[in-house]
Protein backbone atom coordinates (compact mmCIF):
# COMPACT_ATOMS: atom_id res chain seq x y z
CA UNK A 1 0.00 0.00 0.00
CA UNK A 2 1.46 3.35 -0.99
CA UNK A 3 0.55 7.06 0.77
CA UNK A 4 0.10 9.76 -0.62
CA UNK A 5 1.05 13.23 0.57
CA UNK A 6 -0.41 16.38 -0.05
CA UNK A 7 2.27 18.95 -0.93
CA UNK A 8 2.66 21.48 1.81
CA UNK A 9 2.43 25.22 0.85
CA UNK A 10 5.98 25.03 -0.21
CA UNK A 11 6.72 23.54 -3.85
CA UNK A 12 9.86 21.40 -4.39
CA UNK A 13 12.50 23.37 -6.39
CA UNK A 14 16.38 24.05 -7.01
CA UNK A 15 18.87 26.74 -7.32
CA UNK A 16 21.48 26.19 -9.40
CA UNK A 17 25.02 27.32 -8.78
CA UNK A 18 25.46 30.93 -9.79
CA UNK A 19 21.86 31.47 -9.43
CA UNK A 20 19.97 33.01 -6.79
CA UNK A 21 18.80 36.96 -5.97
CA UNK A 22 21.76 38.66 -5.43
CA UNK A 23 22.62 41.44 -2.87
CA UNK A 24 25.09 43.89 -1.91
CA UNK A 25 25.20 44.21 2.31
CA UNK A 26 27.66 46.22 3.82
CA UNK A 27 30.89 44.75 1.96
CA UNK A 28 29.43 41.34 1.07
CA UNK A 29 27.89 39.52 -1.80
CA UNK A 30 25.13 37.81 -0.75
CA UNK A 31 23.18 34.91 -3.30
CA UNK A 32 19.24 34.07 -1.88
CA UNK A 33 18.94 30.44 -2.36
CA UNK A 34 16.08 29.80 -0.32
CA UNK A 35 13.88 32.55 1.27
CA UNK A 36 10.28 32.15 3.20
CA UNK A 37 8.49 33.02 0.77
CA UNK A 38 10.43 29.88 -1.42
CA UNK A 39 10.01 27.67 1.65
CA UNK A 40 6.55 28.69 3.01
CA UNK A 41 7.71 30.71 5.40
CA UNK A 42 10.01 27.50 6.78
CA UNK A 43 13.69 28.52 6.63
CA UNK A 44 16.00 31.33 4.82
CA UNK A 45 19.61 30.37 3.24
CA UNK A 46 21.98 32.72 2.01
CA UNK A 47 25.54 32.24 0.23
CA UNK A 48 27.67 34.95 1.32
CA UNK A 49 31.37 35.81 0.20
CA UNK A 50 32.73 38.61 2.20
CA UNK A 51 36.19 40.23 3.00
CA UNK A 52 38.53 40.22 5.93
CA UNK A 53 37.08 42.55 8.73
CA UNK A 54 33.69 42.49 7.47
CA UNK A 55 31.08 42.06 10.22
CA UNK A 56 27.78 43.02 11.81
CA UNK A 57 27.94 45.20 14.48
CA UNK A 58 26.33 43.16 18.04
CA UNK A 59 22.63 42.31 16.98
CA UNK A 60 20.17 40.52 18.46
CA UNK A 61 17.66 38.71 16.48
CA UNK A 62 14.44 38.09 18.42
CA UNK A 63 12.47 35.67 15.71
CA UNK A 64 15.18 33.93 14.05
CA UNK A 65 17.74 31.20 14.95
CA UNK A 66 20.78 31.84 12.80
CA UNK A 67 23.44 29.30 11.65
CA UNK A 68 26.50 29.58 9.61
CA UNK A 69 28.37 27.11 7.55
CA UNK A 70 31.04 27.97 6.80
CA UNK A 71 32.80 26.98 2.96
CA UNK A 72 35.60 28.60 2.48
CA UNK A 73 38.14 31.18 5.18
CA UNK A 74 37.86 31.78 8.92
CA UNK A 75 35.10 33.83 11.10
CA UNK A 76 35.46 35.17 14.55
CA UNK A 77 32.36 34.73 16.42
CA UNK A 78 30.85 36.00 19.68
CA UNK A 79 27.55 34.92 20.96
CA UNK A 80 26.47 35.48 24.60
CA UNK A 81 30.06 36.84 25.52
CA UNK A 82 31.36 33.29 24.31
CA UNK A 83 34.48 34.14 21.83
CA UNK A 84 34.72 31.32 19.08
CA UNK A 85 36.58 30.79 15.71
CA UNK A 86 34.92 29.06 12.76
CA UNK A 87 37.19 27.53 10.11
CA UNK A 88 36.36 25.69 6.83
CA UNK A 89 33.94 22.93 7.30
CA UNK A 90 32.70 24.14 10.41
CA UNK A 91 28.87 24.98 11.75
CA UNK A 92 27.69 27.59 14.14
CA UNK A 93 24.31 28.17 15.76
CA UNK A 94 23.16 31.31 16.89
CA UNK A 95 20.19 31.06 19.19
CA UNK A 96 17.46 33.67 18.61
CA UNK A 97 17.19 35.89 21.54
CA UNK A 98 20.86 36.19 22.18
CA UNK A 99 23.84 38.88 21.07
CA UNK A 100 26.10 38.10 18.67
CA UNK A 101 28.13 39.26 15.63
CA UNK A 102 30.85 37.86 13.77
CA UNK A 103 34.00 39.41 11.66
CA UNK A 104 35.83 37.54 8.59
CA UNK A 105 39.27 37.02 9.56
CA UNK A 106 42.36 35.16 8.47
CA UNK A 107 44.46 34.89 5.43
CA UNK A 108 41.75 35.70 2.36
CA UNK A 109 37.63 36.17 1.89
CA UNK A 110 35.41 33.76 4.00
CA UNK A 111 32.57 32.22 2.03
CA UNK A 112 29.68 30.76 3.92
CA UNK A 113 26.16 30.07 4.53
CA UNK A 114 23.98 31.80 6.43
CA UNK A 115 20.62 29.72 7.12
CA UNK A 116 17.81 31.30 9.49
CA UNK A 117 14.65 29.56 11.33
CA UNK A 118 11.70 30.35 10.44
CA UNK A 119 12.20 32.40 7.38
CA UNK A 120 12.40 36.03 6.66
CA UNK A 121 15.30 37.03 7.60
CA UNK A 122 16.48 38.04 4.30
CA UNK A 123 13.55 40.75 4.34
CA UNK A 124 16.31 42.63 6.53
CA UNK A 125 19.13 41.84 4.07
CA UNK A 126 17.30 43.72 1.33
CA UNK A 127 16.34 46.12 3.36
CA UNK A 128 19.42 47.37 4.63
CA UNK A 129 21.51 46.16 1.67
CA UNK A 130 20.49 46.43 -2.15
CA UNK A 131 20.54 44.60 -5.40
CA UNK A 132 24.33 43.67 -6.45
CA UNK A 133 25.12 46.39 -8.84
CA UNK A 134 27.85 43.70 -10.47
CA UNK A 135 29.55 41.13 -10.12
CA UNK A 136 32.18 40.44 -6.97
CA UNK A 137 31.86 42.36 -4.21
CA UNK A 138 30.46 45.95 -3.35
CA UNK A 139 33.23 48.90 -2.91
CA UNK A 140 34.15 50.06 0.56
CA UNK A 141 32.12 51.77 2.18
CA UNK A 142 31.40 52.55 6.18
CA UNK A 143 28.44 50.80 7.78
CA UNK A 144 25.58 53.11 7.70
CA UNK A 145 24.37 52.17 11.66
CA UNK A 146 21.23 54.19 11.14
CA UNK A 147 20.04 51.89 7.85
CA UNK A 148 20.95 48.59 9.59
CA UNK A 149 18.72 49.57 12.55
CA UNK A 150 15.78 50.93 11.01
CA UNK A 151 15.56 47.40 9.03
CA UNK A 152 15.85 45.52 12.31
CA UNK A 153 12.78 47.45 13.84
CA UNK A 154 11.01 46.43 10.43
CA UNK A 155 12.46 42.88 10.82
CA UNK A 156 12.39 42.54 14.56
CA UNK A 157 16.61 42.46 15.12
CA UNK A 158 18.07 45.43 17.63
CA UNK A 159 21.81 46.71 17.34
CA UNK A 160 22.95 46.45 20.93
CA UNK A 161 27.11 46.81 20.39
CA UNK A 162 29.42 48.17 17.99
CA UNK A 163 31.30 45.54 15.52
CA UNK A 164 33.89 43.26 16.42
CA UNK A 165 37.44 44.94 15.80
CA UNK A 166 35.26 48.27 16.72
CA UNK A 167 38.42 49.72 18.72
CA UNK A 168 40.35 49.45 15.55
CA UNK A 169 37.77 50.70 13.21
CA UNK A 170 36.30 53.73 15.37
CA UNK A 171 33.41 51.95 17.22
CA UNK A 172 29.69 52.11 16.85
CA UNK A 173 28.64 55.47 15.20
Amino acid sequence: MSQVQKLPAARPYVVARGEGERLWFTSASMTLKATAATTGGELCLIETTAPIGHGPPLHVHHDEHEAFYVLEGELELVCGGERQLARAGAFVFLPRGIAHAFRVVGDGPARFLTIAVPGGLEGFFRAAGGPAEGPGLPPEAPIDIALLRAAGERFNAEIVGPPLGADRQGGLQ
